[in-house]
């Protein structure tokens, strides 16, 4: 498969969007509030054009302004708004001559299936993939517009720590990443249980807990690297030796051994091909150790 050019950038959703650059907590080498900066500088163009698609959000001019706002004050001002209502809307040229046009693409949250029903196998979903496919274009995504850019994709489910079967709704995202099915909001909502039936469902997949005020940027398609104030939980489900899950009636608690759980944190790595993570010790952050003598 032909290595992607473009970047990915996943947020889990609330991310920081009022902050004071003085304050120490916001520290670019912290990550917190800085997750939005990161999106600008991903791009290596020094004014990006962005466009912010609210297609999955029922107050879209309110979402849309709040992030044009945001972007203003860290220094971008050529920020537009996207509110695309239905398929016709994302095969007008008009449309598409704005994506084109852009550096990068931010989907705001709201509702995944809603997104996908919108954009999927449209005009503007091509050439989004094409241009993420073939060009250095950063499409970002906060919450449901994380979620969407899985092929497989969960569209709803009952949130908690237990994992029963068909808890768990799934669909088709718009399969910018085949690899990874994304989950927003995990820790805050409680969403262990239906990432867990997603790895039991697809193994073969990773499932990707994405924390408030947190993300993944994702780089060769293959790359994550985390970044923000919470953390990332990684569920590796392809050496299963335990999944009945095929053979359980509804709503019976799923059993799942040897599943495979990363929690890393900003700066930690992961690699999709090798499943390997790269945990990044950095000494500023940590006590010293102080031995006692007698």
């Amino acid at each position: 498969m032909k290595t992607p050019k473009g970047t990915l950038i996943a947020i889990g959703g609330n991310e920081q969007k009022r902050f004071k650059k003085t304050d120490e907590r916001f520290q670019p080498d912290f990550g917190e509030g800085f997750i939005l900066q990161d999106i600008i500088n991903n791009s290596e163009v020094s004014e990006p054009r962005i466009e912010v698609i609210t297609s999955a959000s029922e107050i879209p001019m309110i979402v849309g302004e709040k992030y044009k706002e945001s972007f203003l004050r860290l220094g971008v001002d050529n920020v537009g708004i996207l509110d695309i209502r239905d398929r016709d809307e994302a095969d007008k040229s008009s449309i598409l001559d704005r994506i084109g046009s852009s550096d990068i693409i931010l989907f705001s949250g709201g509702d995944q299936r809603k997104l996908s029903r919108i954009l999927k196998d449209t005009l503007a979903h091509q050439l989004l993939c094409e241009r993420y496919h073939n060009e250095e274009f950063t499409i970002a995504g906060t919450s449901a517009g994380a979620v969407v850019m899985s092929e497989e994709m969960i569209s709803g489910g009952r949130n908690g720590t237990i994992i029963r079967k068909n808890d768990l709704k799934m669909g088709k995202g718009l399969g910018l990443i085949s690899e990874i099915i994304f989950d927003s909001h995990f820790i805050k909502r409680q969403r262990f249980g239906r990432l867990s039936e997603a790895a039991a469902l697809h193994p073969d997949k990773l499932g990707v807990g994405l924390g408030e005020d947190t993300a993944v940027i994702v780089r060769e398609g293959n790359i994550l690297e985390i970044i923000g104030s919470g953390i990332v939980v990684i569920f590796d489900g392809s050496n299963l030796i335990y999944n009945q899950y095929e053979k359980l009636r509804n709503r019976i608690p799923i059993s799942l051994a040897n599943l495979t759980v990363h929690i890393l944190a900003t700066q930690d790595r992961y690699n999709i091909r090798e499943k390997v993570a790269e945990i990044h010790y950095d000494t500023r952050h940590h006590k010293s150790e102080v031995k006692e003598s007698g």
